[in-house]
């Protein structure tokens, strides 16, 4: 287990998953508030990733070069920014354009049903029907 990890479990849980993963759920967060795509967490992850290495090496005497640990670190990060970035997004979409979508489920939306005299985008036309 701690090839994999690179540190104890301990160490993992509170430097990984508590310091990096919370860092990047704020990360995934923000990234959905200010409209950025998805994508954009994949090189922020890789940067926490080396940064979590960094600080297991030099606090806990872990390995730093080992390309396993930081592969597991950056899909650890990745995983719970993109968890973040799909519920502000999804949030998002239904705080902002409620005439336009509902929620469905945590990370979706859906189509708001079209109501009585509105076009098929939920805006009333022209003769105010």
């Amino acid at each position: 287990m701690d090839a994999l990890l690179g540190a104890s479990i301990g160490e993992f849980l509170g430097l990984t998953l508590v310091l990096f993963g919370g860092a990047g759920f704020l990360m995934g967060q923000a990234l959905a508030q200010t409209w950025r795509p998805a994508w954009h967490a994949v090189p922020y992850a890789l940067l926490m990733a080396l940064a979590n290495r960094f600080l297991a090496y030099a606090l806990f005497g872990g390995t730093l070069t080992a390309p396993l640990p930081f592969t597991f670190d950056a899909i650890v990060v990745l995983a719970l920014a993109l968890v973040a970035f799909g519920l502000t997004r999804a949030r998002a979409m239904t705080r902002q354009y409620p005439w336009l979508y509902e929620p469905e489920g945590l990370f979706g939306w859906r189509d708001r049903p079209a109501a009585v005299g509105t076009s098929d985008a939920g805006i009333p036309d022209r003769r105010g029907h």
